[in-house]
């Protein structure tokens, strides 16, 4: 799956993945339409596809489709950190 796949019935693009996180962090769509300087019926019709791409019927299904997904981190819960690479090991020296 693609960064931005849901379960098989679309991609969400930047800007949706970026509304999804904003209203993981509690946003209402008047509060992410000033964040983005975007009009709020702009915001209401990104929710509404992207409830509609995740098959969710609702903000708290999409967050919880987000967090199973790994698409946002809520404070440090959920986040997907690469380990870090010994610098001496990765450059082969004992």
């Amino acid at each position: 799956m693609s960064v931005g796949e849901s379960q098989g019935s679309g991609v969400l693009s930047d800007r949706e993945l970026q509304i999804v996180d904003l209203v993981a962090s509690g946003l209402t769509n008047q509060e992410i339409a000033e964040k983005l300087e975007i009009s709020k019926r702009t915001v209401d019709n990104h929710v509404s596809n992207i409830l509609t791409k995740t098959a969710t019927g609702n903000r708290v299904a999409l967050v919880r489709w987000a967090l199973q997904w790994g698409k946002v981190c809520i404070d440090q819960v959920n986040c997907c950190t690469l380990p870090v690479v010994d610098s001496s090991i990765a450059q082969g020296e004992a």
